[in-house]
């Protein structure tokens, strides 16, 4: 009888141990990247207009059409190399559910077009969660040398060096 006690209590052990396990991976996929825009808590996808891609949250890729389809990836394409993820618009797109967001491409692109500019954002990578889930501008961050707002700022000084692609 004692001998089934511990059989049982050591697969009990090993069960929990795999259940927390598996919820501790799950609960860091899907995290928002370093320089998605902080106050969205729902969201699966950014439309990135500037330069008419996508960004897949939850699988952590890049979604871009090129060579005659859409290409999933976790880097952008050479051409984009350059962009500044951090001072480029996203939009968040929360009303969108599913594998393939570039259905809406064209909607997408006709309503946010290139230079596309709407409420001002935060990043992740420039402002930190205290322990009460507020943002709070972080101030150890390389991010931090210059407000985001501030329009007078160079590019060079958000840490990129790149700045936006230029047309």
């Amino acid at each position: 009888m004692k001998t089934l006690k511990i059989i049982t209590f050591g697969i009990f052990l090993f069960i929990s141990s795999t259940i927390h396990s598996q919820v501790s991976i799950n609960v860091n996929i899907g995290s928002p990247p370093q320089w998605g825009p902080v106050g969205y808590t729902e969201m699966e996808y950014y439309y990135l207009p500037d330069i008419e891609a996508y960004y897949d949250v939850r699988a952590t890729q890049f979604i871009y059409f090129g060579g005659g389809k859409w290409i999933r990836s976790s880097r952008l394409p050479r051409q984009y190399r350059n962009y500044d993820l951090y001072g480029g618009y996203k939009v968040v797109l929360n009303d969108y559910h599913g594998r393939t967001p570039y259905v809406y491409f064209d909607r997408h692109k006709g309503k946010y077009h290139k230079g596309y500019h709407g409420k001002p954002q935060k990043t992740y990578g420039y402002y930190k969660k205290d322990r009460h889930d507020h943002y709070k501008k972080d101030r150890h961050d390389k991010h931090d040398k210059h407000d985001r707002d501030d329009h007078d700022r160079d590019d060079h000084d958000r840490g990129h060096g790149n700045g936006h692609r230029r047309h």
